[in-house]
């Protein structure tokens, strides 16, 4: 199996797209509108953000869960017991950016959710007709003026070979929310899981975006659209001295939204963030 990447552009790229979600769980986009020139700037501004001192007059308050949390808060990933090789920073429109990073970062969050509402719109048209009456309102309207929504600057820094035996840069997990929205990362590393048990490499060729499905559309489609295990393998040989940037957008939908008979998007959340361990 081998993730097809599909062009905006193309008239059935809507079409295309739904069906390698639902095959899948994930699917790649080319010529999408997200400015290609403006990812590469925030790579770079973050790459020295996360190289500099300044990161931790912006540490993580638990109560808000924005901000900068270091390696040595970082997830472990459900069902694992070693922490990932990394460390990320949590942007909100109303949390707390370091000023010279914030007009970037704010552009292509507005850029990223825009676009995600039209790709929840193109899920839902191509939804089957029993799975779309399963939602409880628009796909697109569950993520409006949303403030939940978490854009994460992900740093796996250079490997020192001192890691923790069994760690890797990012466990297997399935993301929480409705879909996750990735530019691909300056370097390689991201597998997803086959229906069959495999992992295999998505394409991380610099341009394209990744799209997953989370367990919230999961929950809300009644499995129609499955959460797909992923991960970030450590890189080998030389590419071990080279740090990677990545930038999900997690879409959470608002807190009071219905996924299913048994969830409300807030007790999903708060279900799964104690598991996770993140909240008592």
């Amino acid at each position: 199996m081998k993730l097809e990447t599909i062009d905006y552009q193309a008239p059935d790229s809507a079409k295309r797209f739904v069906e390698s979600l639902h095959e899948t769980g994930f699917g790649v986009l080319s010529n999408h509108p997200i400015q290609q020139q403006l990812v590469e700037k925030i790579y770079q501004q973050w790459y020295d953000f996360f190289n500099s001192e300044q990161k931790h007059e912006y540490l993580y308050k638990p109560e808000t869960q924005d901000g900068f949390f270091p390696a040595s808060v970082s997830e472990t990933a459900k069902g694992h017991t070693v922490k990932d090789i990394k460390e990320y920073y949590h942007v909100y429109p109303w949390g707390r950016i370091p000023e010279q990073l914030k007009q970037d970062i704010l552009a292509y969050y507005q850029q990223a959710n825009t676009l995600a509402a039209e790709l929840l719109a193109w899920i839902e048209q191509y939804s089957p007709e029993d799975v779309a009456q399963k939602y409880s309102i628009a796909l697109s309207k569950m993520i409006e003026n949303s403030q939940k929504t978490l854009l994460r600057i992900l740093h796996y820094p250079p490997l020192k070979g001192d890691e923790e035996l069994g760690a890797i840069r990012a466990a297997a997990h399935e993301d929480i929310n409705l879909i996750t929205i990735l530019p691909a990362a300056n370097e390689p590393g991201l597998q997803v899981k086959t229906k069959q048990g495999d992992w295999i490499d998505v394409q991380s060729d610099f341009g394209n975006l990744i799209i997953n499905i989370g367990d919230m559309l999961q929950e809300a489609s009644d499995g129609y659209f499955p959460s797909t295990s992923h991960r970030v393998i450590n890189p080998q040989g030389t590419d071990k001295t080279k740090s990677r940037i990545s930038l999900p957008l997690f879409l959470h939908p608002n807190p009071e939204v219905v996924l299913s008979e048994r969830h409300t998007a807030d007790s999903y959340l708060m279900e799964r963030l104690r598991e996770l361990g993140v909240i008592d």
